[in-house]
This record gives structure tokens, sequence and C-alpha cells, in this order.
């Protein structure tokens, strides 16, 4: 945390001015801390900086650094206290330990309609109740990248549950992005928004939709992986600074290296693979049945839940 010596933001870094810091942000240099552990030589190779002046940058970022040192009982007690969104299948809730993380990035990523949106729509609506009812008592800002919000599918999951699907509905903030630019300014602003609306839980649906169709061919990959992996911190940073839960759904392709076995691959390669906390596969079953598969967890064995998509939500 950056507090001594006065300096908070970049362009408060000795040598390091507006373009200068819009530059380093571009790059995914976007906390002081990250520029304390920066090497001299790359952020002047990177930004044009003078290599002296990067130098000042780099030390003076350290010395603005302090560092938090916590016991693993202080660790257990924080984790313990955070709260968990109910999906709706109680299956699925123990699959995930209790239900969707707090303080953590749970990405969903499958074929298409095997049930990541309905599952973003119903923690849309769960997260609204309280947290003795499996809720964090807060709103959704819902990103949507794809146009596939639905208002009507929100009232039927809010009646089913018995809420006031009026205020279920003034309870989620929807911004419909239909570039990826859009979709990272509205994650680079929603600070304000979280705090003072008391936002508990951020879904894009989905994550990759605009960077794929934007970012064509290997030329272009550097680019977008940099601008992702931007994109992804500030998502873990909102979910750290106000202990919301992130739900990110992703598209899938088939990986022709696989000789045996399901090919689908996520898409995003390692920075969304390193960066969800928890990773859902999801796939279409029988009827209205799901098979939900977690494939990646910190605190989980890996395992698979059977849920149903029915008209009131998500059921076991």
């Amino acid at each position: 945390m950056a507090k001594e010596k006065g300096i908070k933001e970049l362009e408060d870094l000795p040598g390091v001015g507006p373009t200068t810091a819009e530059k380093l942000k571009q790059l995914g240099y976007d906390t002081i801390e990250k520029i304390a552990t920066a090497s001299p030589h790359e952020l002047a190779e990177l930004t044009g900086m003078k290599l002296d002046a990067a130098k000042q940058a780099v030390d003076a970022a350290k010395q603005a650094t302090t560092l938090e040192f916590k016991t693993a009982s202080e660790v257990d007690a924080k984790r313990k206290s955070l709260g968990r969104i109910h999906t709706g299948a109680k299956s699925l809730d123990e699959l995930l330990g209790g239900g969707v993380e707090a303080n953590a990035i749970t990405e969903a990523y499958g074929k298409f309609a095997s049930g990541k949106t309905q599952l973003g729509f119903q923690l849309s609506v769960n997260v609204q109740r309280p947290v003795e009812q499996g809720g964090l008592g807060g709103k959704t800002l819902f990103i949507d990248t794809e146009g596939t919000f639905r208002p009507d599918r929100i009232e039927q999951i809010a009646k089913a549950a018995e809420m006031d699907t009026k205020s279920a509905l003034e309870n989620i903030l929807v911004v419909r992005a239909t570039t990826s630019d859009q979709q990272i300014l509205a994650i680079e602003r929603a600070d304000k928004l979280v705090r003072e609306s008391n936002v508990k839980l951020i879904v894009i649906d989905s994550l990759m939709s605009l960077f794929r169709s934007e970012y064509v061919g290997r030329g272009a990959l550097n680019e977008r992986q940099g601008k992702l992996n931007m994109h992804i911190h500030k998502l873990q940073k909102l979910a750290d600074t106000y202990d919301l839960a992130v739900y990110i759904t992703n598209q899938v392709m088939d990986n022709p290296a696989i000789l045996f076995g399901d090919p689908t691959t996520p898409v995003g390669g390692n920075i969304v693979a390193h960066a969800a906390t928890t990773r859902l596969y999801m796939r279409k079953s029988k009827e209205d049945k799901r098979i939900v598969r977690l494939v990646d967890s910190p605190n989980m064995p890996e395992g698979e839940a059977v849920i149903k998509i029915t008209p009131d939500g998500i059921k076991d």
C-alpha cells in the first residue's frame, strides 16, 4: 500500500507525467507497487523514459510502498467472514464450498446454451438477499457484451423466489458494451458506483467476446493480452477493495491437440486461467439438465454437480 512521501498515484512519481503514466497503465503498470517491482531498463525501453528517470521512479515507488504482514490465522478469520452467494442448487453450492465466493473471480466457460448466462441471472437476483438467506445484501453491476441480458428472466427468477420483481430489476445496473474499450472503461470507472450503490456482484457476460472479435490474428495477440491483463487485475482489485464477488462467463474453442477426452478449451489463454480463482466448465445434458464441473479451485477438490435450468431459475 503506497502511503509515504505523498506518493499515491503514478503521476506523483519523479519523472512520470500524465502522458508517461497513461503509457504505464496501458502496459499494465497501473499501481505504485508494480512500478516498485519493475526493472528500470524495462520501463525506459517501454515508455521512452531516460534510464536515470526510470531508476528514480522505481526507487521512489519502493520507498513509498509498505507491505502489511498478517498471520495465517488472521487470513483465516478474514476468509471465514467473507460472504458467498447461493446458486439456487445445493449440489452446486456444495461443489463451490458454499456458493460463489466474495473477494474472488469465478469463471464459467462452456458452449452455447450451457447455462453460463442463466447462472449469471440467478446470482444477480440471489446477491440481493441478506447474508443469512444466501446473498450479500447488495446490487449487481451487469456488463452485457453480447446482448444477452433479459429483464423478463430476472422477473421470473425473482417472482419464483418471492422477491419484489420491481426492486429486483432496480438493483441490477446494466451496461451494454459494444466494444472492448467500453467494457474496460465500465470497470475502470466502477469504483464510485460500487461504493455509492453497494454493488456486491459484478457480472461480465461474456469476458472475451469483444476482445476476440476485435483483436484478430497473432500480430494483435500481445496487445489483446496486455489489455486483458489490466482489465482482469482491475476486477480483482474491486473484489478485494469492496468484498464483492466477480462472475465472468467465457467462450470456448476446440483444441485439436487434445486427442483423447473433451477438446473444449476456454479462450483467453494463461491470463484468464491464472486470474480466475475458481473455474467452472458447464455443458448441456439431456433436456433441461446441465453438468457443472469444478475444474480449478484453491480450496475445493475437483468434482461435478448436475443442475436444472427451469423457468423459476437454477435448481438441483
